[in-house]
């Protein structure tokens, strides 16, 4: 079974799902015994895959089984429906987890945020999002960018600006996904001057120059008539090669 296993694993890193499955059918053709192992390594190379059809059919198939889900198990499920923009079916699959016995970890949580994201569900992202802390699941950078995304997508920008803020009480820290999330709701929201504090700060920050939102903070610029502004930007922009 160990061959097996790691036949799997290796086919689903390499996102070749169909061998996977290959190797899954050949085991039952053969009497061997499908294992938690076997099962999670099969649904992760559909999750690699965009096959979520497969990840949930997988996951059935599990349970008719009796076979132990485990944290691994639910985390690839959900991102495999997350990947193929089935945000329902993720939520539906995080739920059912809760109910169960099965902990969820960050990975579960971020998977459930991003598929929230996806499809437009800011407020059950946020709500996911409190679920956190509630179990004591740490939140890490990935978990506040999808969650400030959410926001962002659907003109929440006060309360991303809030989940920004209060990333400052916790062990994560602000990327350029981060940044540029934020950034991007306070402009689209006609928050300018917001926009320009927040690209000042990431300026002073350790993320790359040519990672800066500088097209947003422009048209910042352009909103609040800080020509000035926007000229120095447009300069920085051009001068660390950004496109």
């Amino acid at each position: 079974r160990i061959t097996f296993n790691a036949a799997i694993s290796s086919f689903g890193k390499c996102a070749e799902w169909e061998k996977s499955l290959h190797f899954l059918s050949v085991m039952v053709q053969s009497t061997v015994e499908l294992g938690t192992i076997t099962f999670n390594a099969a649904i992760s190379a559909c999750e690699s895959g965009g096959e979520w059809k497969n990840a949930l059919q997988l996951l059935a198939i599990m349970a008719q089984s009796n076979v132990e889900s485990n944290t691994e198990t639910f985390n690839a499920a959900i991102s495999s429906c997350e990947k193929g923009s089935e945000w329902a079916k993720a939520l539906h699959i995080f739920t059912g987890m809760r109910q169960s016995i099965v902990e969820a970890s960050t990975i579960t949580f971020n998977a459930a945020i991003s598929a929230c994201v996806k499809g437009e569900e800011w407020e059950k992202a946020l709500l996911i999002f409190g679920m956190m802390a509630k179990r004591q699941v740490e939140s890490n950078t990935i978990t506040f960018s999808a969650a400030i995304s959410a926001c962002e997508r659907n003109g929440q920008w006060e309360r991303a600006l809030q989940l920004f803020s209060s990333m400052a009480d916790s062990t994560a820290e602000a990327n350029a996904i981060t940044f540029s999330a934020v950034v991007c709701a306070c402009e689209d929201s006609g928050e300018w001057a917001k926009t320009l504090q927040l690209f000042d700060m990431i300026m002073q920050s350790k993320v790359e120059s040519h990672s800066m939102p500088f097209n947003t903070a422009i048209s910042a610029c352009e909103k609040g008539r800080e020509w000035e502004k926007a000229l120095q930007l447009f300069s920085m922009m051009t001068s660390t090669n950004w496109n």
